[in-house]
């Protein structure tokens, strides 16, 4: 590998970084004067306005698992990975803004499980927020364990530098300024994040001769043909993916999609933090717009590395899949424009784990220390709670790190985890959305069956006992059991018990009234380029045209 991943970096690539590292921290210290409540610190006193909430809500999606994790996709499984963004994501991030934001912007939630808590009950509400937080420190892990693999290889600093300088910014500017500081950093690294990943994406294309070129080299290698098309060799699992067409719309494109991106609270808390109703339901939909557009930057980079990187795809070493960026970064970046990709990386990284952090420290503060540990306290005491939350929540993702350094393409680790805590919760979502007969305990046993099903599932794949032919297969059909559960135990249950009353569930049930659309409108809310209908329908219609040229 003639000196493996390491970078030649000079002065003014650390002064970028160090440039990044100082804003990111003043954007910390200047949202601290805005902090004088509790919703102020955990939801930006919801007054942000829906550009803003738009880009962090995107933004908080491209960590470890966006740049890294889907450019090795792209290099292991080629245009299918597509199908993450395309159908994995657009038609559910449509759904959360037109359908699902007015029961959460408009019952007034603080959080996701304090949704499932009215609607269901405490039992429902506790098992919610310890299964999120968990599953947040395990997904921040991926993203710090990332961050300190790929400076280690690329710089040459230590593992437990790497992990201490990443984890220490992360915890400063979210612990000083709460979430409008995570906001507003986030914005701030979606357009550092393209900035480092364009110049890839361009390079890589010239070197190859351009997407034809690149297609053709495609066509020689390992990946052949199969690599360059999304539904066509979908009939039978004999495609790059190993998933049938069935396992991707119904496991990827319904349950892992629509359970990650409307019940996600990383993600949620993004629109919660909007000014208002309208502002809140356009806030996934403005960030479908850039989603649609991200596999240039992540996908096609892949592609290109697994054409010009000899050897990429070993089990392990600098030539496994995940390390396809970093070596096209090495490969094929000027200094200048190598400090801007690296800290590229470093934004991605933490404004994955950002998202992590800020919506674990809400979820404790709220939902589990104010509700069953300490009630009625002040502003101030809660406030103080959460910063205390935020370090432990770094410091147990610190220690998660580890756990991610087992999966040789992260991708498949995070999808694991997604169908066991994100399919269960989103089918128990939305049946108690749409069906007020669902009853509590419904809620409650629909939820926990779901959830261990899906890992029972991929327990059994690991130990051999179900024959999947990837891990990604083996994700799509686990959530769709555990969705299949989830709908089958809610309606036995529901049969036997009594569902609360119309006028408990009035604004947490659709059919039922109680949710205000219109009230506080501001000037301009009502244009119609603002639709939320509008911005959905084009969204999605790209999502579908995006496809044609390689179906």
């Amino acid at each position: 590998m003639d000196g493996g991943l390491r970078l030649d970096l000079n002065w003014l690539d650390y002064a970028l970084l160090a440039l990044y590292f100082v804003t990111v921290l003043g954007v910390g210290f200047a949202a601290r004067r805005a902090i004088k409540t509790s919703v102020d610190f955990f939801l930006s006193g919801r007054s942000l306005p829906a550009w803003v909430t738009g880009l962090a809500f995107v933004s908080a999606n491209l960590g470890a698992l966006e740049i890294i994790g889907m450019a090795a996709n792209g290099a292991q499984y080629g245009i299918m990975t597509t199908h993450y963004y395309w159908i994995g994501a657009v038609p559910a991030m449509v759904f959360l803004g037109i359908v699902m934001m007015p029961f959460y912007y408009g019952s007034k939630v603080r959080s996701v499980p304090e949704y499932l808590r009215r609607r269901f009950n405490t039992k429902a509400h506790l098992l919610n927020a310890i299964t999120f937080a968990v599953a947040q420190m395990l997904i921040a892990g991926v993203n710090l364990y990332a961050l300190a693999l790929v400076l280690d290889a690329l710089l040459g600093w230590p593992l437990w530098i790497s992990i201490i300088v990443g984890a220490a910014i992360v915890l400063t500017y979210i612990s000083i300024g709460g979430l409008t500081s995570a906001i507003y950093n986030e914005v701030l690294q979606f357009f550092v994040i393209l900035a480092g990943l364009i110049p890839i994406t361009v390079l890589g294309l010239v070197k190859v001769g351009g997407i034809n070129g690149l297609f053709d080299k495609v066509r020689e290698s390992d990946l052949g043909e199969a690599g360059l098309h999304a539904w066509s060799n979908t009939g039978s699992s004999d495609n790059p993916l190993g998933a049938h067409w069935l396992g991707i719309v119904f496991g990827l494109g319904f349950v892992l999609s629509f359970g990650y991106w409307t019940t996600n609270f990383a993600e949620v808390q993004r629109a919660l933090s909007a000014r208002n109703m309208s502002a809140a339901r356009r806030t996934p939909l403005i960030a479908a717009y850039p989603k649609l557009l991200i596999p240039l930057v992540t996908v096609i980079p892949g592609m290109i590395a697994v054409v010009t990187v000899q050897g990429l795809g070993a089990d392990e070493g600098d030539l496994v899949y995940n390390n396809a960026i970093p070596l096209l970064m090495r490969d094929l970046l000027p200094n200048g424009v190598l400090g801007i990709a690296v800290t590229g990386l470093m934004a991605s990284f933490m404004a994955g784990m950002a998202a992590n952090v800020s919506g674990f420290n809400t979820v404790f503060t709220y939902d589990i220390w104010q509700t069953y540990v300490k009630k009625e306290r002040s502003d101030d005491y809660y406030i103080r709670i959460g910063r205390i939350a935020t370090v432990g929540g770094i410091l147990v993702g610190i220690g998660t790190a580890f756990i991610a350094a087992g999966f040789s393409n992260i991708m498949n680790y995070i999808q694991a985890l997604f169908s066991v805590f994100n399919a269960p919760l989103f089918a128990t979502f939305i049946v108690g959305m749409f069906w007020k007969r669902m009853t509590a305990a419904a809620g409650f046993w629909s939820l926990l069956s779901g959830t261990v099903v899906a890992l029972a599932t991929y327990l059994l794949y690991l130990g051999g006992a179900l024959p999947f032919d990837t891990d990604l297969e083996e994700s799509f059909w686990g959530a769709g059991l555990a969705f299949v559960t989830v709908l089958v135990v809610a309606f036995v249950l529901s049969r036997f018990g009594q569902p609360k009353p119309d006028s408990e569930l009035r604004g947490l049930v659709r059919g039922l009234g109680g949710v205000d659309l219109k009230g506080d409108v501001i000037a301009g809310d009502t244009a119609w380029y603002r639709s939320p209908l509008l911005l959905g329908g084009i969204a999605l219609a790209l999502s579908l045209l995006f496809y044609i040229p390689v179906w």
